[in-house]
């Protein structure tokens, strides 16, 4: 996790467990487009798996579909103050959710196993930008709309959310969230592009 911050501003940088795991199983799921707003694909890829089967006697993919959106918004809201992962066998946090249960059954194994090795190349690739100073632009970015304005900064924070997709962009998610692709900051042009219009909103 990367802290940024001046008087009455903060911004955070992380990625998330619970969504790394949502993000697998809407893709072994094959759910193209679910959710709001509808990010890429992770990266490496997942391979989707058909549940017509194990679904069909739940209401189906459609079904499928819904409760997935449910839970992801529900991940959107808690973080960073309260993420919330799913605890096996019975996954009681999708209560009420059973095509989804289902599926997390299914593939809860590799969907564990996989955010975790994302976490784990998060933290890397975070350390090396501590050290090689790779968040400046966060502060630069708030001064800059600053000397702009004339003015302090208002009191605001901001919460970047970093997951692996295959999209380099960033979606913001108001009042005060961004998801981004972990690999956006790499190339500082094009993350000046999504994170200025949103700081320049929020100073």
């Amino acid at each position: 996790m990367h802290h940024t911050g001046g008087p009455g501003w903060r911004i955070t940088m992380d990625t998330c467990g619970p969504m790394l795991m949502a993000l697998y199983l809407r893709d072994v799921s094959g759910l193209v487009g679910a959710g709001s707003p509808a990010l890429s694909h992770v990266a490496p890829a997942v391979t989707a798996a058909d549940h017509t089967m194990l679904t069909s006697g739940v209401g189906g993919t459609g079904a499928l579909r819904d409760q997935w959106e449910v839970w992801w918004t529900r991940l959107l809201r808690g973080f960073p103050e309260n993420p919330q992962d799913i605890s096996p066998p019975d996954f009681p946090e999708l209560a009420g959710m059973p095509a989804l249960q289902r599926v997390a059954h299914a593939h809860y194994g590799a969907a564990l196993t996989w955010s975790r090795e994302q976490s784990q190349l998060y933290a890397m690739m975070a350390a090396q930008r501590e050290t090689l100073g790779g968040h400046k632009i966060l502060a630069d970015l708030v001064q800059n709309r600053e000397m702009e304005l004339g003015r302090s900064a208002r009191d605001f924070t901001l919460t970047i959310v970093e997951v692996p997709l295959s999209e380099q962009r960033a979606w913001f998610i108001e009042p005060n969230r961004l998801i981004m692709s972990s690999h956006l900051l790499d190339d500082q042009e094009i993350f000046r592009s999504y994170v200025q219009p949103v700081v320049e909103l929020l100073v």
